[in-house]
């Protein structure tokens, strides 16, 4: 069963038990999956499915920070409660020791010496994270502590 055919699989049983924060949050990514598959102009992989659900969670994210800044508890809870339902479907966070493994890595694979080279890092980490679901900004500044201090 394709990560497509699971959202609309749990967009049923979300409608039959009527959670509500549960089904916005799966018609909200099944309107992503459809939008980036038109715009791709095929159906989309497990890969690309995922990449979307990782937008849509980094999204949901920056609009915690927003609403928390503006005092707006009630909608920085409905957020929460969407990527709740999210991450169901991403692969497991990878640790702050995997991260930091991973960085020191590409650092040593690429010869990066200052925060100049920090690109050519960035490039090399999320392969050796395969399997494991990162932070971008996280792994941002990671690389950053580890360039900095050398």
């Amino acid at each position: 069963m394709t990560l497509t055919e699971t959202v609309n699989a749990d967009i049923t049983v979300a409608m039959k038990a009527r959670e509500q924060v549960r089904l916005s949050a799966l018609r909200m990514l099944k309107s992503a999956i459809t939008t980036r598959g038109i715009e791709k102009g095929h159906d989309l992989d497990d890969a690309e499915v995922l990449q979307v659900v990782a937008s849509l969670v980094k999204q949901r994210r920056d609009s915690i920070d927003q609403f928390s800044k503006a005092g707006r508890t009630d909608l920085v809870e409905r957020e929460s409660a969407e990527i709740t339902v999210l991450e169901r479907y991403l692969p497991p966070a990878a640790s702050a020791e995997e991260i930091e493994a991973a960085v020191a890595e590409a650092i040593a694979e690429t010869g990066a010496t200052t925060v100049k080279d920090m690109g050519k890092v960035m490039k090399a980490v999320p392969p050796k994270l395969a399997g494991k679901s990162a932070d971008g900004r996280t792994i941002n500044e990671v690389v950053r502590r580890r360039l900095g201090a050398s």
